[in-house]
C-alpha cells in the first residue's frame, strides 16, 4: 500500500471517529431537552390538578352548607306542622271530653226515666194479671182455653173467607184469561200450524227383491260388517219381505246410512271399498243438507245474526223427532207462535223468536253430552255469543231455571202450544200406558186421596178425595201440589189438567 492511500484511510477513520463523538453529544443534548420539557409538563399538570382540587373542595363546601341550610329549613317546617297537629289533637281531645260528659249526663237521665218506666211496667203487669184473673173468674175459662177457642173461631172464619176469595179470584181470572187466551192461541195456531209428522225411530230401506239381502250381507257377512263399521249403525236383516232396517240412536248417522244403502242397492256393486266410498259421499251430502236446512229454518223463522255453528246444530234437528213431531219444524213453528204472542203482548219479538227457535237445540247434542237438553242448549249458545235473554228462554222453558223476562214465558207457552195443538204429536201405545199409569201413581201418592183416574188420553187426571180428611181449601192446595209433582217428575206432550173432587153425601132412612 502506498503512503497516500494509507493517509487517506487514516483520514477517513479519524473523520468517522469525530462524527461518532459529535453525534453522541448531540443525542445527549437532545435527550436532556426532552427530559426538561417533560419535567416542565409534569409540573404544569400537577399545578393544574392542585388548582382544580382546590376549586372542587370549595364547591363541595358550598354545597354542604346549602344542604345543611335546606335541612334546617325542612326540620323547622315539619316542627311547625307537628306543633299545629298537636294543637288540633288537643282541641279534639277537649271536644271529646265534653261530649263524653254530656253522654254521661244523658245516661243518668235515661237511667232515671228507665227506672220510672220499669216501675210503671210492673204496675201495669200487676193490673193486667188482676184483670185476667177477673175475666177468668167471670168466664169460667182459663186464659189458654179462651185463646184456643178464639183461634179456632178466627181460623174457621179466615178459612171460609180465604176459600171464598180464592174461588172468586179464580173464577174471574178464568173467565177473562180463557177468553183472551183462547182468542190469542187460536189466532196463532191458525196462522202458523204445520202438518203432523210421524214418529221415526228406525229407517227402512226397500229392496227390489229378497236376493238383494244376500248381497248386502256378503260372503261370511263381510259386507254388512263393513257397512255397520263405516256408517256406525246396526243393520237388521230379518224376515220382512224386500226390506232391511237401519237402527241408530244418532238420527244423522241413521240418515247417512239410509241414503248410502239406497244408493248401494241402486248401484248394485256392494263390496267394502264401494261401501266406504258411498258412505263418505252421503255423509258429506248430509252435512251440506244440515247447513241448508239450518239456514232455511232461520230464514223462515225470521231470526238473523246466528253463528254458523249454531245454524249447523239447528239443521241437525231436521232428523230428530219427539212424539212424532219433527223437531226442526217444531222449532220454526214455536218461533212463529212466539213472535205472534210477543207482538200481541208488546214484548220483544226478536228475543222471543230467537229463544223459541233455539229452545230445543240441545236435542241435537243430548246423545253426546251429559245433562238435559235445555241446559246443554243454553251452554252451547252461550259459547257463541247469544244474548243472555235468549239463553234464559232456552234454559227456562222446562222450569230448570227461573224466568228472568217475559219473553222466556212466551217461549214456554209457544213450545206448549206447538206440542199440544191437535195433530202435532203422537206416542206409542206402550209409552201412553206407562204415562197414564204414572199419572195415577203420582195422584195416589198423596194422603187423603181415595181414587184417581187418567182421562182424555192422559191429558186430565181426576182425583177423588176423602171428604173427612180434605176440606175445600186443602183440595185447592192438593190440586196445585199434584200438578207441581207431575211437572217435576214426568215428561209429557202439551199440558195435563188436574181436577180434585170432594163430595159429601148425607144418607138417612125413613122407617
Amino acid at each position: 500500500m502506498t503512503s497516500s492511500t494509507l493517509m487517506t484511510v487514516i483520514g477517513v477513520a479519524v473523520a468517522l471517529a469525530a462524527g461518532s463523538v459529535i453525534g453522541y453529544f448531540l443525542r445527549q443534548l437532545q435527550l436532556e431537552r426532552i427530559r426538561k420539557a417533560r419535567r416542565e409538563e409534569a409540573d404544569r399538570i400537577v399545578e393544574t390538578a392542585q388548582a382544580e382540587a382546590k376549586e372542587i373542595v370549595l364547591k363541595a363546601r358550598d354545597q354542604a352548607l346549602q344542604i345543611r341550610d335546606e335541612a334546617e329549613e325542612e326540620i323547622k317546617r315539619r316542627r311547625n306542622e307537628l306543633n299545629r297537629e298537636e294543637e288540633r289533637i288537643q282541641q279534639r281531645r277537649s271536644d271529646l271530653d265534653n261530649r263524653f260528659e254530656n253522654i254521661e249526663r244523658r245516661e243518668q237521665a235515661l237511667s232515671k226515666r228507665q227506672s220510672a218506666l220499669d216501675k210503671k211496667a210492673n204496675e201495669l203487669e200487676e193490673r193486667h194479671a188482676e184483670i185476667v184473673f177477673e175475666l177468668e173468674k167471670v168466664s169460667s175459662m182459663t186464659r189458654d182455653e179462651a185463646k184456643e177457642q178464639l183461634l179456632l173461631e178466627v181460623e174457621k172464619e179466615a178459612r171460609a173467607d180465604m176459600l171464598r176469595i180464592i174461588r172468586q179470584i179464580e173464577e174471574e181470572a178464568q173467565v177473562e184469561g180463557e177468553k183472551r187466551a183462547r182468542e190469542l192461541i187460536a189466532d196463532a195456531i191458525q196462522r202458523v200450524a204445520s202438518e203432523h209428522v210421524s214418529e221415526v225411530t228406525v229407517s227402512v230401506v226397500p229392496l227390489p227383491s229378497d236376493d238383494m239381502k244376500g248381497r248386502i250381507i256378503g260372503r261370511n257377512g263381510r259386507n254388512i260388517r263393513a257397512f255397520e263399521h263405516v256408517a256406525g249403525v246396526d243393520v237388521v236383516v230379518d224376515d220382512t219381505p224386500e226390506a232391511v232396517t237401519i237402527s241408530c240412536f244418532d238420527s244423522v248417522r241413521r240418515e247417512v246410512a239410509r241414503r248410502a244403502m239406497e244408493n248401494l242397492v241402486l248401484d248394485g256393486r256392494i263390496h267394502p271399498s264401494q261401501i266406504e266410498k258411498i258412505v263418505n259421499q252421503e255423509r258429506e251430502a248430509v252435512e251440506r243438507l244440515i247447513v241448508e236446512q239450518g239456514e232455511e229454518a232461520t230464514f223462515e223463522a225470521g231470526v238473523t245474526g246466528l253463528h254458523p255453528e249454531i245454524v249447523k246444530k239447528l239443521g241437525r234437528l231436521k232428523f230428530r223427532t219427539s212424539y212424532g213431531q219433527n223437531q226442526l219444524a217444531h222449532a220454526v213453528e214455536s218461533a212463529k207462535l212466539a213472535g205472534v204472542i210477543a207482538a200481541e203482548l208488546g214484548a220483544d219479538v226478536e228475543i222471543a223468536k230467537a229463544g223459541a227457535l233455539l229452545h230445543d237445540i240441545g236435542k241435537a247434542m243430548d246423545h253426546e253430552v251429559e245433562g238435559t237438553h235445555a241446559a246443554i242448549g243454553g251452554d252451547f249458545c252461550r259459547r257463541y255469543g247469544v244474548k243472555a235473554e235468549v239463553i234464559n228462554c232456552i234454559e227456562a222453558h222446562h222450569h230448570e231455571v227461573e224466568h228472568e223476562n217475559v219473553e222466556a214465558v212466551i217461549v214456554e207457552a209457544a213450545d206448549a202450544i206447538s206440542g199440544a195443538r191437535p195433530g202435532a204429536r203422537r206416542e206409542s201405545l206402550e209409552q201412553y200406558i206407562k204415562r197414564v199409569r204414572a199419572l195415577e201413581e203420582v195422584a195416589n201418592s198423596f194422603s187423603g186421596v181415595n181414587k184417581s183416574y187418567a182421562l182424555q188420553a192422559g191429558r186430565e187426571i181426576r182425583v177423588i178425595v176423602q171428604p173427612e180428611d180434605i176440606d175445600d181449601l186443602e183440595a185447592t192446595r192438593l190440586a196445585r201440589s199434584i200438578a207441581k209433582k207431575i211437572e217435576e217428575g214426568m215428561q209429557y206432550p202439551g199440558q195435563i189438567k188436574v181436577t180434585v173432587i170432594r163430595e159429601t153425601r148425607a144418607v138417612d132412612y125413613a122407617k
